[in-house]
């Protein structure tokens, strides 16, 4: 990585007579769209120096004490011509700023989605406390605050992408949010009530025709391939029949169950990938078993077995699918963050991670906070809740607190190998080509 500092070391190295360059400074503040008044006649450049640092608000002014002979004007062209070649080398490995975020997947990345259609209030978080802790008012986000994908459209410099049902008049501001709470990966997955993940591609390929009118093929094309993907589903897939329907695994093996699922997931990322989307962020199904929800369903507060069962049978499949996906379409890359193990830590060893309480939900009400009856508008009209969402790991009896989406967005941003492999998803922002 390049940096400021470098380029002031190398104009020190040049023969000091009155100008103190580098000139790059400047150039940087032109670039990030920060203020910069030239200097008067009088005056005759920035000084950017070791001892001052690149803060624009300790700049130093120096006035001439003798007209420039032709030898500094060499010095100042070839300074300039220098610092300008370490700007082209720090482009390079800075953060593609205008790389666009997409994003697919359910509850745990819905930014309001479920707040535009036809449901019912146990599919929506647009209703007090959810919210308050940051945004102080609900936005349809299933926390107390900002989710993993705002966190990480923070680290990327983009702004809070918005639902796609939320974006009027063809307006589109850093991307686009498909996510709805309940959705699954199978149509049948609270169908009716949610838009599931291969209604979700549709409505990804119309907005693509959109930016097509809207932008030029080109610039919709090169926008859609450096894009990057965020994808979370199959918990739905896996929570909704071991709790509405368990007879059904007396029909059909859990491992047949777990292949149409992985099955539906990878049809639709290639129907994602024909578009033209090339990088990935993919979750692990989290440890579904463990919800306050379902310790409620087992009557002893220990995880529920099969959900368990079925969240690990999925996370072997998908990772072998994934590589599958990479040797067979030219330019996939993904990136893949084990939510599974990181999310059983903290439920485990809550104190490690500075948390209090990481089996029970802050809101709720039940044992473990079980019942979803947070807000009070899912039918049960009394809740708890807790004063210090900060302190837990669950906010309801589904869903993780802002603290938590933020460690795991920091995970899947800078995570090591243990985590989140093979990149990282700041390596896809960073990087056009892997």
């Amino acid at each position: 990585m390049c940096s400021e500092s470098q380029n002031a070391n190398l104009a020190s190295k040049q023969p000091q007579k009155v100008f103190t360059l580098p000139i790059y400074d400047v150039i940087c503040l032109a670039r990030r769209g920060k203020s910069y008044q030239e200097p008067s006649s009088s005056q005759v450049t920035c000084l950017s120096h070791p001892s001052i640092g690149t803060n624009p608000k300790r700049r130093l002014i120096v006035r001439p004490k003798f007209a420039m002979s032709a030898p500094d004007l060499h010095i100042l062209f070839v300074a300039v011509f220098a610092s300008i070649l370490l700007l082209s080398r720090c482009d390079i490995d800075r953060p593609q700023h205008d790389v666009a975020l997409f994003i697919f997947g359910d509850s745990l990345y819905d930014a309001g989605t479920n707040n535009y259609i036809n449901t019912t209030a146990s599919y929506r978080a647009n209703f007090p406390p959810y919210g308050e802790t940051f945004f102080r008012y609900p936005t349809g986000r299933f926390t107390n605050g900002r989710l993993m994908v705002d966190f990480i459209a923070e680290y990327a410099k983009l702004p809070p992408i918005p639902s796609y049902l939320q974006q009027k008049n063809g307006e589109f501001v850093g991307g686009a949010n498909f996510a709805s709470g309940g959705a699954g990966a199978l149509p049948e997955t609270h169908q009716g009530y949610v838009v599931d993940l291969g209604t979700q591609l549709k409505q990804f390929e119309k907005l693509v025709k959109d930016l097509k009118r809207k932008l030029g093929d080109e610039k919709a094309k090169r926008m859609v391939s450096e894009g990057v993907y965020m994808v979370s589903i199959g918990a739905n897939d896996y929570i909704y029949p071991v709790v509405n329907n368990p007879a059904l695994f007396q029909s059909i093996s859990m491992e047949d169950y777990v292949g149409m699922v992985v099955g539906n997931i990878s049809t639709v990322l290639e129907g994602i990938y024909k578009v033209g989307a090339r990088k990935f962020g993919f979750l692990a199904v989290p440890p579904v078993g463990c919800l306050p929800a379902l310790r409620l369903v087992t009557g002893n507060g220990s995880c529920l077995r099969p959900a368990i069962k079925l969240t690990k049978l999925h996370n072997v499949a998908f990772p072998a699918t994934l590589a599958k996906l990479e040797s067979q379409l030219q330019g996939f890359k993904y990136s893949l963050f084990d939510v599974y193990t990181s999310w059983i830590e903290r439920i485990q060893y809550p104190s490690k991670y500075g948390f209090k309480e990481g089996k029970s939900a802050c809101c709720g009400s039940g044992p473990y906070g079980g019942n979803n009856s947070c807000g009070g508008m899912r039918g049960v009209k009394e809740y708890s809740l807790c004063p210090n969402p900060k302190e837990y790991v669950f906010f309801d009896s589904y869903h993780p607190t802002e603290r938590v989406h933020q460690q795991f967005a920091q995970l899947m941003w800078s995570g090591r190998l243990r985590t989140t492999k093979p990149y990282n998803l700041e390596a896809l922002f960073k990087h056009g080509n892997i």
